[in-house]
């Protein structure tokens, strides 16, 4: 039961993540784009220009829990590398549930409003000719925490069963 909850959320981190992956190359295009125009045509475009913003932004905020799978994520790895595998389940069990979890938690917890007020009036780019989606992005932070919430789940369940012996 443990195992298949886990594997539905990983399933999951995995999709968002292998989708907003797809937003690196759309950067490099639209920059590329960005430069053209601004060198060769003498036009400058701001909402191309912040458009690379919102997708590094989402790369980086909805692609964090996939990084967490897969363990690419900045950990000190001097001795975590040499732990038994009952040893890392341990440190990957107390780490979310004591410093991930709670921090993602206030995380949610703290932008909830700063959001909401965001969409209450629509917010939009400051920059004339920006793009009016800025409560968009802003949406981002708290779902990112709960990208990272569900992954840090299935991580502590993972290490559970670890712990129980049961793989």
């Amino acid at each position: 039961m443990l195992l298949s909850i886990a594997n539905i959320i990983e399933r999951f981190t995995d999709f968002t993540g292998r989708l907003v992956s797809w937003l690196t190359l759309a950067m490099v295009l639209i920059t590329f784009g960005v430069l053209v125009l601004r060198y060769w045509f003498d036009i400058g475009s701001i909402a191309m220009q912040e458009s690379v913003i919102y997708m590094h932004a989402a790369v980086f905020l909805i692609g964090s829990a996939w990084t967490l799978q897969q363990d690419a994520h900045v950990r000190v790895d001097i001795l975590y590398c040499r732990c038994s595998k009952k040893a890392r389940a341990l440190i990957d069990l107390l780490g979310s549930v004591f410093l991930l979890l709670p921090f993602m938690l206030f995380i949610a917890g703290i932008s909830l409003q700063y959001v909401a007020d965001s969409w209450s009036v629509h917010e939009g780019s400051r920059e004339a000719g920006g793009l009016p989606g800025v409560f968009l992005l802003k949406t981002l932070i708290p779902t990112m925490a709960i990208l990272l919430i569900l992954q840090a789940m299935a991580k502590t369940l993972r290490a559970a069963i670890v712990l129980q012996g049961r793989h």
